[in-house]
């Protein structure tokens, strides 16, 4: 074997290996019944990035501008992770999209395709708040916190 091949198959990761070899895994989504392409598809990952940058910048000027009242300190940064916790819960536990999410056309549904109920709401909230579950994905692209709530994020 070529050594460049080899550090090749190393770099694309075990998914690349795997194909190479036959496996086949099938779209994003597929899995979990979603179409391929199009409304009620598997949402891309730079759309959900982008909702989420949305959505901090949101928090960030309600609690700089309301709650820590102009302050340069910290705590506004602190306050907008309780805000964005608390507008994540109120938004997706009702309609099913943060203005973020709304904004780039996306909505999160339950894995049975129906809404968030609100456990699972305050649960994937409470992870996607601590970050790190948020940065850990499955095949499919569903973070941590997708996962324990039982949710997906899809293009609406």
């Amino acid at each position: 074997m070529d050594n460049r091949q080899a550090i090749g198959s190393w770099l694309s990761g075990p998914r690349a290996a795997a194909e190479e070899m036959g496996a086949d895994f099938g779209y994003r989504g597929e899995r979990l019944g979603l179409p391929e392409h199009g409304p009620g598809s598997l949402a891309p990952l730079g759309r959900r990035f982008g909702a989420l940058f949305v959505d901090w910048a949101l928090c960030l000027l309600i609690a700089y501008g309301l709650i820590a009242r102009g302050d340069g300190s910290t705590a506004a940064g602190n306050w907008a992770v309780v805000v964005l916790f608390v507008l994540n819960v109120l938004t997706v536990g009702t309609v099913g999209c943060t203005p973020g999410k709304r904004l780039l056309g996306l909505r999160v549904i339950s894995v049975d395709g129906t809404r968030l109920g609100a456990g699972r709401a305050v649960l994937r909230s409470a992870l996607l708040c601590l970050a790190l579950p948020a940065l850990v994905w499955d095949r499919d692209g569903r973070g941590l916190h997708d996962r324990a709530g039982r949710a997906i994020q899809v293009r609406g």
